[in-house]
């Protein structure tokens, strides 16, 4: 009988991508993914570590699990308990000591491991694996499958894993080690495959992406700029997109990319976190709000037409009334059209950890609350701007199996639904705005 696997992923975009490379080992060893839990011979959990909300969501998961594993083991079936990702990875022997029934802890940079300790498993060498936390970017990707049998129009492609910047606040270095590149005809390669598998946009992906430097043809260095261009080569490749980049490793090449490769869309996503200069220095981000506007105006002469996205971090410890004012003007400035922001949450290992917090977690909801109104102003007015406007927007779902609604994204990433009555997916139509929301937009029927 065909075994079979469930997964669940919580966290950012390249857990995402980590979690489809995950399917393609299983796949590869005859499991066959499935979304029903009496079925599912292995659950896996992709975990993140970035706020302890999410840490939370694992332990909920793994008690639904538990009863899962008791439930089978009625009937004379085994089930293997796998933690993978982030929190595997700075928290694998506590995971153990909380969750004795759980088989397997793997480090975010020891999937390609999965195969023997899975095997090991099976055939009950040991009750209980060693935990896997290897800080080996090269190692994975050159053991990772390399025929990405994924078929989706928009994909993630990984380019680059961990981070040298120790933000303060961040686990990202614990979890994920220093910053490594993949070569570019590693990269080129994927991409090659994606676009075959019928991939019409591709989102490069890094903990810090635009701090790529990898090995390029004549073992010269290549910059994410220059990657750029070679991907936008790549024929049946339509769009390019790129996330997380750190306001401080934009460069010359990246602008001019900006600039003159019409592949790549006009929506950047930059986080500044904070818009006080003395919480930014307290949280080692090594720039000032007066250079990360430099930056915006400078990727703004390049296109005129880009626009932007960022993360905020409310509460960090020290922030004071005066320094949320000044987060609030630089958003009156910038007008981000989508943004991500929390409160801050402490992460155990990281510098931040011990500092001492005064704020009140009351005025902290309340700082949020007035942060997260305001962006969403300027999100709903930068949406009404394209009622009886016209988007060019590449369907990649539809919202129900009669196929009568489908949906995708603009080149400033908003979401468009559209009721259609012909085939639109993987194709980039020019449509009319209907009607503007928050987070979405309806355009004029496709008949």
């Amino acid at each position: 009988m065909l075994k079979k696997f469930k997964i669940k992923t919580f966290g950012c975009q390249m857990n995402v991508y980590d979690s489809q490379k995950i399917c393609e080992i299983l796949y590869k060893l005859g499991y066959k993914k499935t979304s029903i839990d009496r079925d599912s011979d292995i659950f896996l959990i992709n975990t993140c570590h970035i706020r302890e909300k999410a840490k939370q969501k694992l332990y909920s998961e793994l008690g639904k699990i538990y009863k899962i594993k008791k439930n089978r083991l009625k009937n004379n079936l085994s089930t293997i308990c796998v933690v993978a990702g982030c929190v595997a990875q700075a928290e694998g022997k506590e995971i153990f000591k909380r969750a004795p029934f759980v088989d397997i802890v793997v480090g975010s940079q020891a999937y390609h491991k999965l195969p023997s300790l899975i095997k090991n498993i099976n055939l009950k060498l040991k009750k209980k694996l060693s935990i896997e936390l290897d800080f080996a970017p090269k190692s994975k990707f050159d053991n990772l499958p390399k025929e990405n049998i994924q078929k989706e129009i928009s994909s993630y492609l990984t380019i680059q894993e961990g981070c040298n910047k120790f933000c303060k606040f961040c686990v990202v270095p614990y979890t994920r080690g220093p910053e490594y590149s993949r070569p570019v005809e590693e990269i080129i390669n994927e991409a090659k495959i994606l676009t075959k598998n019928g991939t019409k946009e591709i989102i490069l992906l890094g903990q810090n992406v635009n701090a790529y430097h990898g090995v390029g043809p004549n073992k010269k260095e290549f910059n994410l700029g220059k990657l750029i261009y070679f991907l936008a080569k790549i024929k049946n490749l339509k769009r390019i997109r790129y996330m997380t980049a750190h306001p401080k490793d934009m460069h010359e090449d990246l602008f001019k990319a900006h600039k003159n490769v019409k592949k790549l869309m006009p929506f950047l996503h930059l986080p500044i976190q904070s818009g006080s200069n003395k919480i930014l220095k307290a949280m080692n981000r090594n720039y000032t709000v007066e250079e990360y506007l430099k930056i915006i105006n400078r990727i703004k002469k390049c296109r005129e037409d880009i626009v932007f996205s960022s993360d905020f971090i409310i509460g960090y410890p020290g922030e004071t009334k005066d320094d949320f004012k000044k987060t609030l003007n630089l958003i009156d400035k910038v007008k981000f059209v989508q943004s991500f922001s929390f409160i801050y949450s402490p992460r155990p290992g990281t510098t931040a950890y011990n500092l001492k917090d005064t704020i009140k977690q009351e005025e902290k909801k309340e700082r949020l609350s007035i942060l997260q109104n305001k962006l969403k102003s300027y999100q709903e007015d930068f949406n009404k701007n394209f009622v009886k406007k016209s988007l060019n927007v590449l369907f990649s779902n539809t919202s129900n199996e009669k196929k009568i609604q489908s949906m995708g994204y603009s080149q400033y990433m908003q979401l468009v639904r559209v009721k259609n009555k012909i085939d639109i997916l993987g194709k980039i139509k020019n449509i009319k705005i209907k009607k503007s929301f928050y987070k979405s937009l309806e355009a004029t029927p496709l008949i």
